[in-house]
């Protein structure tokens, strides 16, 4: 299903793609000027190494559990949790087990007011 396909559908994330054995599988599911969203699978023991990113990113665990390392802090992160990752902060991940997430790639600033 492309971008246009899914607007306005009903969908499970979980489905839209498959694990790989020993691969990492990346479907993105909206590309915009400001943002993305991405959806992975993680074999287990698969991982990205540790790398930064010019934006904020919204990581949303739908299945299984992940080693997120973000600067030298370690997060173990769980289906139905999620964690931000700063931009310009390095961060890696490691499949705990076989996972699947949802990457929020914001690209323009957030002002928070209080």
């Amino acid at each position: 299903m492309s971008e246009k396909e899914i607007l306005g559908q009903v969908f499970d994330l979980d489905k839209m793609l498959d694990y790989q054995e020993g691969s990492v599988v990346s479907r993105t599911i909206m590309n915009k000027n400001v943002g993305t969203v991405t959806l992975f699978s993680f074999d287990k023991d698969e991982g990205l190494s540790e790398h930064t990113a010019p934006f904020d990113a919204l990581v949303y665990i739908l299945d299984g559990e992940a080693e997120i390392i973000i600067g030298n802090q370690t997060h173990i992160v769980k289906k139905g949790q999620m964690i931000i990752m700063p931009a310009n902060e390095p961060h890696a991940l490691k499949a705990l087990k076989q996972f699947k997430m949802m990457l929020v790639m914001i690209k323009a600033s957030i002002i928070v007011k209080k």
